[in-house]
């Protein structure tokens, strides 16, 4: 099968790959660009284990097909390095006990910092809401709603 050129930015980065016409972007980045904190779960855009940002957005990248990604800006897990919303998750998800295995740690910083910066103001039924598209099989989700409302709280009081 013929590859594709596409042009992406990528954690920053302007990047040139080329790809199979049908290759999810997941793929693309894990295998590509060797980006592997973005995991694979359902590879059907159920769990959340793949979630990243397109174009300032929280995306699954296991039904994002990388040709459809051809000029867009991405980031993974690992280009939130310098980012102060997400150090301060990363923070709580460890003061909390948001993670265990940590499989669906990344696509879960991922919408979650997205609900800190899209919601300030959500209480504990719209967090649970929100973060409902995630999927965690080992910490019953309390540590991880306890640790966005945490941050929420703490930019409340820092406004």
């Amino acid at each position: 099968m013929k590859k594709i050129t596409i042009s992406l930015t990528v954690n920053g980065e302007p990047r040139q790959v080329l790809a199979e016409p049908r290759e999810q972007l997941v793929d693309l980045l894990r295998r590509e660009l060797m980006l592997t904190g973005t995991h694979v779960g359902c590879e059907h855009g159920v769990c959340g284990a793949c979630t990243v940002e397109i174009d300032g957005a929280p995306a699954r990248s296991c039904i994002s097909h990388a040709g459809s990604c051809d000029g867009a800006s991405v980031r993974t897990i690992e280009g939130f390095g310098e980012d102060a919303v997400m150090a301060d998750l990363r923070e709580a998800f460890s003061h909390e006990h948001a993670l265990q295995c940590g499989y669906c740690t990344p696509g879960m910083l991922v919408v979650a910092r997205d609900v800190v910066l899209r919601l300030p103001e959500a209480d504990e039924a719209r967090v649970r809401e929100e973060m409902a598209g995630n999927l965690c099989r080992c910490t019953g989700y309390r540590g991880i709603v306890r640790a966005v409302l945490r941050v929420l709280a703490a930019r409340r009081l820092h406004a």
